[in-house]
């Protein structure tokens, strides 16, 4: 009787590992490993695909593109987890947008090649510690080195704006990184204002720190408010890395935090490739 019991417990077993995980199934794993509650009005839902097909792979991004997409079907992978909207506004709506050849032709390619798409924008930075900052500061090397409790406030040895912003240059390898301030302007307490806060939250961090290491803001507000208080003689900087890449370690470390409870799928990161490019002498 015991081993019949066994045999059946071991063919059950094998049959749900040969089964594998759907999308939902995955998702909801996911969830279950959060610090916060869900709440069900978000923008971290599926955007495109079955949610109930099984996953040969999972690839997480901070934008689901055109290159990401290539590089899942590429690695089998056909649940993509993206930071931000696949489709050009916060919500994904289309409906603006039905007559447009590069949306239809991006939703070709999704429908041809079967991908499911996921977001995970709000739950992940509602997380503690929020996922996208923990990303950032492991790749500056930071993680020891925040004040208190404070997850946005960096203590760092002295250095100039100037050698501050090359490293930040170098880590990212980004063209073009804006910068406000002083370049011999000495610097230690950094805030992080990754993404786009707003400039509200963005302003009031500044007054507590030297530097901030922002995203992106709309030009008339952060950008003006730094520049005035430079103009007036304050010891005070930004530098701007971008959407992107001021946020993107996050899905990185993401794709890292989920092979601790997902088994039996590959898990990836893509990074995404800096669109723009800065023109130099060279190009004339």
């Amino acid at each position: 009787m015991v081993s019949r019991i066994f045999l059946f417990l071991l063919t059950t077993l094998f049959s749900l590992t040969t089964q594998g995980q759907t999308a939902q199934q995955i998702i909801d794993q996911l969830k279950t490993q959060l610090s916060c509650d869900w709440d069900n009005e978000t923008v971290d839902t599926f955007k495109s695909g079955d949610p109930n097909e099984q996953v040969t792979g999972v690839l997480c991004c901070m934008f689901a593109d055109m290159q990401v997409l290539q590089e899942a079907v590429a690695k089998n992978c056909n649940l993509i987890i993206t930071h931000e909207p696949v489709f050009y506004n916060h919500l994904d709506e289309t409906k603006d947008l039905q007559d447009d050849p590069v949306l239809q032709d991006k939703l070709a390619y999704i429908k041809a090649h079967e991908l499911i798409i996921w977001r995970f924008h709000d739950h992940w930075h509602r997380h503690q510690p929020d996922g996208i900052y923990v990303g950032m500061l492991d790749k500056l090397g930071w993680a020891n080195q925040t004040v208190a409790n404070h997850i946005n406030l960096v203590k760092t040895q002295s250095q100039s704006l100037k050698d501050l912003a090359h490293k930040l240059q170098s880590v990212f390898e980004i063209p073009g990184i804006r910068v406000i301030g002083d370049p011999a302007l000495e610097v230690s307490k950094i805030g992080l204002a990754l993404g786009a806060p707003g400039a509200k939250r963005q302003i009031a961090l500044l007054q507590d720190v030297d530097v901030i290491i922002a995203g992106e803001a709309q030009e008339w507000e952060t950008y003006q408010y730094i520049n005035d208080a430079v103009m007036q003689g304050k010891p005070k900087a930004v530098i701007f890395l971008g959407h992107l890449k001021s946020e993107e370690a996050g899905m990185a470390y993401l794709a890292e935090w989920m092979t601790s409870f997902i088994k039996g799928v590959p898990i990836h990161f893509s990074e995404n490739q800096v669109p723009y490019w800065t023109p130099n002498e060279d190009d004339f």
